[in-house]
C-alpha cells in the first residue's frame, strides 16, 4: 500500500509550526483516510544529509494515527533535545528528510541472559524496548545499521536508557516490535 501521504502529513505539520498557520485539513484526512482514525504508534525521524536531525515517537498506540504523526513530526523537529529547533532553512534544504515508522504492538521477549537473547533477537528486524525500574530506552531496527553486533547494540541502548553498559546482567525486560518504514 502506498503511504507516501503520511510524509505528507508529517510535512505539513512542520510546515504548521515553521509558518504559524493550520494546513493540515483533519476532516478532509480523515474522510480521504479512514485509516487515520485508528490508533497507530509511530516514529519521526528527520535528517539532513543522512545525519540524524531529529527522532520522536510513541511506543504504545495510545491516539489515532493521524494524532501521533502529527505530534511527533513537531515534536522531532522543534522538542528533540538532542538538537536546536528546525529551521525553515533546513526544512527547505535537499538534503532534509522525513521517514515515519510505524510500529507493531511491543511484545515481551523472555530470555535467561544475554547469550539467549542474542540467539533470540533478529538484528535488521527487530525493535528494542529495553526496561528496568524507571530506566526504559528503545532503538528502531533502523539502529541496527549503525550497531550491528548484539553485544555492541545492548550495551549502547542499556546507556541510552540511563545504565551501564552491562544492564543485561540485571535482566532487563526486553520487549520488541516490527515497523514498516515509509521514506520520501
Amino acid at each position: 500500500m502506498n503511504r507516501k501521504y503520511l510524509i505528507d502529513i508529517a510535512n505539513s505539520a512542520i510546515l504548521e509550526e515553521l509558518q504559524q498557520k493550520v494546513l493540515i485539513d483533519k476532516r478532509e484526512l480523515l474522510s480521504r483516510h479512514p485509516e487515520l482514525r485508528k490508533k497507530g504508534a509511530v516514529f519521526v525521524t528527520l535528517e539532513l544529509d543522512k545525519n540524524l536531525r531529529g527522532c520522536i515517537g510513541s511506543l504504545t498506540a495510545h491516539r489515532t494515527l493521524l494524532d501521533d504523526i502529527v505530534s511527533n513530526a513537531k515534536a522531532a523537529a522543534f522538542q528533540d533535545t538532542r538538537f536546536r529547533q528546525l529551521t525553515q532553512r533546513e526544512f527547505d534544504y535537499d538534503g532534509f528528510t522525513i521517514e515515519i515508522s510505524l510500529l507493531s504492538e511491543p511484545k515481551r521477549l523472555h530470555y535467561r541472559d544475554a547469550d539467549d537473547l542474542y540467539k533470540k533477537i533478529r538484528p535488521n528486524i527487530d525493535g528494542v524496548v529495553l526496561q528496568k525500574d524507571r530506566y526504559r530506552g528503545t532503538y528502531l531496527p533502523q539502529v541496527w545499521e549503525q550497531l550491528p553486533r548484539p553485544d555492541k547494540f545492548f550495551a549502547s541502548l542499556c546507556q541510552k536508557a540511563g545504565m551501564r553498559p552491562n544492564c543485561l546482567d540485571f535482566h532487563p525486560e526486553i520487549y520488541t516490535y516490527k515497523v514498516e518504514k515509509i521514506k520520501e
